[in-house]
């Protein structure tokens, strides 16, 4: 009757302990997505305020042009 006594605490332990590892490996698995997505947001970012330099610089030259022009 010990014996299964003890078997019982000692799975009890080793669920825990299978239960703890398989929800850090989702946590892991959470913040790796959440970083890829903020990576992901930075470059659509870093994109976004190229295109809008790009752009004032082209609108500058083009007003510049059409000052000039008149």
């Amino acid at each position: 009757m010990a014996i299964l006594t003890a078997l019982g605490r000692g799975g009890a332990v080793l669920a825990l302990i299978v239960l703890i590892v398989a929800l850090l490996k989702q946590l892991i698995l959470m913040v790796g997505f959440l970083l890829g997505l903020i990576k992901f947001a930075i470059i659509v970012v870093f994109v976004a305020v190229l295109i809008m330099i790009v752009l004032a610089i082209w609108r500058d030259r083009r007003n510049k042009r059409n000052t000039d022009e008149t």
